[in-house]
Formats: structure tokens, sequence, C-alpha cells
């Protein structure tokens, strides 16, 4: 068997705790494609995973290779698996860990052909934020026009697309974010810009029919008292809401699950021009593990991609 690079979590910690490495390539079983990955997104849940920050909720047995989506082309076609081909490409979130390796065996239902109009890299900054975006809009019931929706981290890749899912049910949208993103905010859609260094949020947002939590921290426990009295807040970032949850009120939380048939009708839409999808960087593999560290420490504007080719 052939080795192959790999982006493994050795033990929990800081920055030094993931270590590209050699590992033995895998191969495709029941129901799985054997994808030679091309590109893959970076994500928030890289760097608390690494931290040990969810360690209790997903139990891991470590070393382990991290990431959470990939774009590439398809090597190998496992048995039972039907609709891919040698040589397709595809994308898709893994629904677990391991795609920062140059081969990752992926679940065949997990993935979805990529559009011709789009390349691997772009293809690689879909699976996670968007497809995450629009289910936890929606995760509390649909959205209806007219709706009042707030959205921390509204400059992020996954709120990115959340200001254009909502804007697209007819929701009013009020996105917090830094000044400096502004612009690009409003162009996602976005009627009501927050800029979160220039004063409380809660001091603009009133009524809020439903809060999207991308940011955690103190945000949550600030947002209660922005909700309408049927108002639901729908987190991503802080588990703690099953148990902070005020007497009356509604807090959901909320974790992505793969779905091969969103995640190609909204590349579809990225690729004709429908909704904006913004890579922020592009970095070799070589920069992963300071790119993880870069996520946790600076505030995102779109998504930072992986290209496996540099």
């Amino acid at each position: 068997m052939k080795n192959i690079r790999a982006l493994q979590l050795m033990q929990y910690g800081g920055p030094d705790a993931a270590r590209i490495s050699m590992i033995q390539a895998p191969v495709a079983g029941p129901g799985q494609v054997l994808v030679r990955v091309a590109a893959a997104g970076v994500n928030g849940l890289d760097w608390k995973v690494r931290e040990g920050f969810v360690r209790d909720a997903f139990p891991l047995e470590l070393p382990t290779v991290l990431g959470i989506e990939l774009s590439g082309v398809v090597e190998e076609v496992g048995p039972g698996v039907t609709g891919f081909s040698r040589g397709d490409r595809v994308m898709g979130g893994l629904g677990g860990l391991g795609a920062y390796a140059d081969l990752v065996a992926v679940t065949a239902a997990n993935l979805a052909v990529v559009p011709d109009a789009l390349s691997l890299v772009e293809a690689a900054a879909l699976p996670v934020a968007a497809v995450a975006a629009w289910q936890s809009l929606h995760f509390a019931g649909p959205v209806r026009e007219g709706q009042r929706v707030l959205i921390h981290g509204a400059a992020g890749g996954l709120g990115g697309f959340a200001v254009q899912f909502a804007r697209q049910a007819g929701a009013q949208v009020f996105a917090v974010a830094r000044g400096r993103d502004i612009d690009y905010v409003r162009g996602l859609g976005a009627e009501h810009f927050i800029d979160y260094d220039a004063g409380p949020f809660e001091a603009i947002a009133k009524d809020i029919d439903l809060v999207l939590d991308y940011a955690g921290g103190e945000v949550l426990a600030r947002s209660w008292q922005v909700l309408s009295a049927q108002g639901v807040i729908v987190s991503t970032a802080s588990p703690e809401i099953l148990a902070s949850t005020p007497a009356g009120r509604r807090g959901l939380w909320f974790m992505n699950k793969p779905d091969a048939e969103r995640l190609k009708a909204i590349a579809d839409e990225v690729a004709h021009g429908r909704l904006q999808s913004r890579i922020n960087a592009v970095v070799s593999f070589s920069e992963l593990p300071a790119a993880i560290e870069s996520n946790r420490t600076r505030p995102q504007v779109g998504k930072t991609v992986v290209d496996f080719s540099r």
C-alpha cells in the first residue's frame, strides 16, 4: 500500500497539535467512493476539534485526520455504488473527519458532481458552509416572507450564505459583522447592517423572529433580549444553548448534516451567478496548520480553501 499526505491531530492542543505526516492510503469500501482530493475547505470546527472543545460530544481515537469537506476526482468506486465513475469531479461534506488527506474514502451518498462552470477550489468552499447555512436557517421551521432574521458573523463563509438564503425567502435581514465588511454584506442582500465594533447590536435589533448564532461566546447571552415573543435562537457555535436557554424562550443547537441534493442545487446557483461564494484565501497544504490557527484568531470574510496542488 502506498502512503499519502495527511494533516493529523496527534493530541489536543494548540497549533502544534496538528502535524502533516504520511499515512497509509485508504481503499473504497462498500457504499464508498475513493476521492483524490484537489481542495478542502477550512472551518472553525477544525480548531475546535484540535483544542478539544468538542471531545465530549465527539470522542476521537488519536491520531486522526482533520478536515470535514472536500472536492476532488473519483479514483475508485466501491462495491454497491452507482452514479459515479472514475474521473468524475465531485464535492461533499464528510459528516465526520478525514478530508485533509490526498486520498479519502467518502460515503457516496454525501457526494455531488461539481458543475462544469466551477473549479475544484471553488467547489471545496461549498459543502459545509452553504448547506449548513440553508439547514440552520430553516431548522426552527420554514422562514416566511417578512420575518425578521438576525445573523451573527454575517461576513463569514456560513453567514454570507445565510444572508443570501434569508433574502431569497423574503426575510428582513439584520446582519452583524465588522464595519469594514459593510459593502460586502450589503451586497449579499442585508437590509440592516450592524457594525459589531460600533456599539451593542442589541441596541439596534428589536423584535427579531430568528437569531442565527454563528459567533458563539457572549453573543448568545446578549441575544435573548432582542427576540420577539415567539422568537427563537439557532446556534451552530454554542452547544451550551441547550442548558442555558431562559425559561419561556426557545433555543436550538444545530449540527450540519451532509445533503448532496441540496449541495448540488446550491452549487448550480453559484455556477449561474445567482449566489455569491467568496473565497478569502487559497493556501498550500503546507500552510494548512497556520490557516486553521488563523481561522481561530482572525475574523473570517468568506472561506479559506487549501489547494492540494500547491
